[in-house]
């Protein structure tokens, strides 16, 4: 079997390849980024808390289970997204609201 007569099919093989690569790839409706967990314990309701001193909390009424942290506190490590948490500071100002 001659060399030669095997180039002509294996550069056609490449060109192929070369080409194939250069293909567009499909577009898909999938956002770049992963969407935002879900809101489960309504956190995003409360944000205008942030920055209000502790003593507004207790005119309010929060769902079962919120827990308002203290910057002493001890807490459960565990993670809950349904989970209402109220955190302030030394100062005894609303430094987070969230779900964990």
């Amino acid at each position: 079997m001659r060399q030669g007569g095997l180039i002509a099919p294996a550069l056609a093989g490449a060109a192929m390849l070369v080409l194939a690569a250069c293909e567009p790839i499909a577009q898909t409706d999938t956002p770049a980024r992963p969407p935002q967990a879900a809101d489960l314990c309504g956190a995003s309701g409360y944000q205008g808390l942030v920055g209000q001193p502790r003593d507004v909390l207790s005119a309010m009424k929060f769902p079962i289970g919120t827990r308002v942290i203290g910057p002493d506190d001890a807490v459960t490590a565990d993670y809950n997204r349904e989970r209402l948490n109220i955190e302030y500071g030394r100062g005894g100002l609303i430094e987070k609201v969230g779900c964990y």
